[in-house]
């Protein structure tokens, strides 16, 4: 039997932001290469509601600052809570992080630097360099989901962002059970992923502007691979 994933695309889509061109590509090539169907639902953020549990993916898009903030954490905390396969790249990212900080580590004062004036409470904060338009390196963490889904311990991938994670909160959120599985040759994070969650992965980077956009990245095929294996779950529940 053939299954089709349901995936939320959160974010305002714009014909202007590359990445958000190529996904519906990005899927397609997913189908005609390992078979896995998935179909898209673009979300922004201020229609995400009370959640969204009706889907089987949720991916958070580049192309912050993001209308509704409100509405793409609660996204965020619908996916996590709900075990909803979720990527966030880029600006999903750093939206992620600052989900997590608010409502696992109980960081209820946390702030993202573009949305507001964050001062002390900002956990995203902008990098000391931009990565805007730039290509860089990640070294993956031996034994973890990145290593195993990347394929590699190093890689080089394509960045345009300004913001990251504020290493002063770096170790709440790992006591809290984040892990940070990707780093550049500074040690500056680059990838985050949750033990224990059928799949919760952050990219800084932007795995969907690889190459010139007719293979999928392995996280963008990893991540349609989740929905799918919770669509069959469903059904083998109600069999």
């Amino acid at each position: 039997m053939t299954f089709t994933a349901r995936i939320a695309l959160v974010g305002e889509r714009s014909p202007n932001v590359q990445s958000h061109v190529r996904i519906p590509r990005l899927l397609d090539a997913v189908r005609e290469r390992d078979g896995l169907l998935a179909e898209a639902y673009w979300i922004p953020t201020d229609e995400v509601g009370a959640g969204l549990g009706g889907f089987d993916g949720v991916w958070l898009l580049p192309g912050s600052p993001y209308r509704s903030e409100a509405g793409v954490l609660t996204a965020i905390r619908s996916a996590r809570e709900g075990r909803i396969p979720v990527l966030g790249t880029c600006g999903g990212f750093q939206h992620m992080i600052l989900e997590y900080a608010r409502n696992v580590c109980g960081i209820t004062r946390a702030k993202h630097a573009e949305n507001e004036d964050a001062g002390d409470d900002a956990v995203i904060t902008p990098l000391a360099c931009s990565l805007a338009g730039h290509e860089g390196e990640v070294n993956v963490a031996p034994g973890s989901s990145a290593e195993r889904i990347m394929g590699t311990s190093r890689s080089i991938e394509r960045f345009n962002c300004t913001f990251g994670p504020n290493p002063a909160y770096i170790g709440t959120l790992e006591a809290n059970g984040l892990r940070f599985t990707g780093h550049d040759d500074e040690g500056q994070v680059r990838i985050a992923e949750l033990p224990g969650h059928p799949f919760y992965f952050a990219t800084l980077f932007q795995p969907e502007l690889a190459g010139d956009g007719s293979r999928p990245h392995p996280v963008v095929a990893a991540f349609v691979a989740a929905a799918c294996a919770a669509v069959r779950e469903r059904a083998a529940d109600r069999a």
